[in-house]
């Protein structure tokens, strides 16, 4: 199988394979779509192991990590969740978006992220040493939380951390031609128009482009939909519900396309 498409951007690979080896958990920072989960699984590739990735939101508890008795039959079978997989079989666990997660989700990984390196399963009773290669990862947006679901400083404080942003135009506009087969004066077009939005701070958006929106907008150029309205679905649209706002992008976008 072949690696994730994956372009360096500073130090993180050297860092991510000296923190593995280090074996300490680690905190990936930065702003949605800046390629912070294709470098995990760049990374898994690289270092052959297996990436099991959980996605966190509001619901997220530590028994969906942990694990549950489940009936089966007319009995009660535990069944191990994807943290206690990844402990016992040194996988990669990467918990994306994990201020998202309720705060129980925090204190079940506390004991994984310090010279312990344990998983203690209240249900069974049981405290599992971590495999040798098992591997904590998470990430985190800061930007979008808004100190609303903020890390704590004495949960930061147990990871390595590393920030994400979005590459400079000329590495972004490298990624767009190696990710879509997009003709290279169009994936300029887009990371300038990319660029143009980011900058304007006064529209108050709660997000702005990221390199994934415009791989989207990209396929759809290199599939056949013309430049104009491929921006308009892939870019513009997902950025916003205002209309003026869009009506403003739109402009924008149209002149620069």
């Amino acid at each position: 199988m072949s690696a994730p498409y994956y372009h360096t951007i500073g130090k993180e690979v050297s860092v991510f394979e000296q923190t593995y080896k280090c074996k300490l958990p680690i905190l990936l920072k930065g702003p949605t779509g800046t390629g912070k989960s294709r470098f995990i699984e760049y990374m898994a590739h690289e270092l052959d192991t297996k990436l099991i990735t959980i996605s966190c939101h509001e619901e997220t508890s530590s028994t969906d990590l942990i694990g549950r008795f489940i009936i089966k039959g007319a009995e009660a079978v535990w069944l191990d969740g994807p943290l206690t997989t990844a402990v016992k079989n040194g996988s990669i666990l990467y918990l994306d978006e994990i201020a998202e997660a309720r705060p129980d989700v925090i204190v079940a990984i506390h004991s994984l992220t310090d010279h312990r390196r344990e998983l203690f399963i209240d249900k069974l009773g049981q405290t599992i040493k971590a495999h040798e290669d098992f591997m904590l990862v998470a990430s985190f947006n800061p930007g979008y939380q808004r100190g609303f679901k903020e890390l704590k400083p004495s949960t930061r404080q147990r990871f390595v951390a590393v920030s994400f942003a979005y590459p400079e135009p000329k590495i972004e506009t490298q990624i767009l031609v190696s990710e879509t087969e997009v003709e290279p004066d169009i994936a300029k077009k887009l990371v300038n128009i990319a660029t143009k939005i980011r900058n304007l701070t006064e529209l108050g958006l709660t997000e702005t482009v990221s390199t994934r929106l415009l791989v989207d907008a990209a396929k759809l150029i290199h599939s056949g939909l013309p430049k104009r309205l491929a921006v308009h679905v892939a870019v513009i649209e997902p950025l916003t519900d205002d209309l003026e706002v869009i009506q403003a992008l739109k402009d924008l976008s149209d002149l620069m396309i």
